[in-house]
């Protein structure tokens, strides 16, 4: 069994109804406009999504499609590993918590994890003005 990573929850905050949030988070054509940290452009490849990142293609899975928010999504990497990354869509009062755990990969230096910690943080920042626009 493999030891426990370290893990960071971060969330945002959004002034739009829940059910409006994970319809866009949900669509994988939508990540180009405000998850920057994961890629550029998007496409779709068979039953996958494609994204083009700075460390070449990657794979993009979301589960299925649910009422509860549940966002999960999986990316394997140009070398074939598999990272799972939860995200959830909550309701908060009218509005939306967008929650997104990192956790922190094998062999990852501080200094990297706290680079991908701020990267997360700009693109829940993003996703929020772009939907609160």
């Amino acid at each position: 069994m493999a030891a426990m990573s370290v893990s960071r929850t971060l969330s945002v905050s959004i002034g739009r109804h829940p059910g409006k949030v994970y319809e866009f988070v949900s669509d994988p054509e939508n990540l180009p406009k405000w998850a920057k940290g994961l890629g550029e452009s998007v496409k779709k490849q068979g039953t996958d999504w494609i994204v083009d990142t700075p460390q070449g293609q990657m794979k993009f899975k979301f589960v299925e499609k649910n009422i509860f928010g549940v966002l999960d999504h999986y990316v394997t990497t140009s070398s074939g590993m598999e990272i799972y990354v939860p995200l959830r869509v909550l309701a908060n009062g009218t509005g939306s918590e967008i929650v997104f755990t990192l956790f922190r990969l094998p062999d990852m230096t501080d200094e990297k994890y706290a680079e991908d910690m701020k990267l997360v943080e700009q693109d829940l920042q993003t996703l929020k003005d772009l939907l609160e626009k």
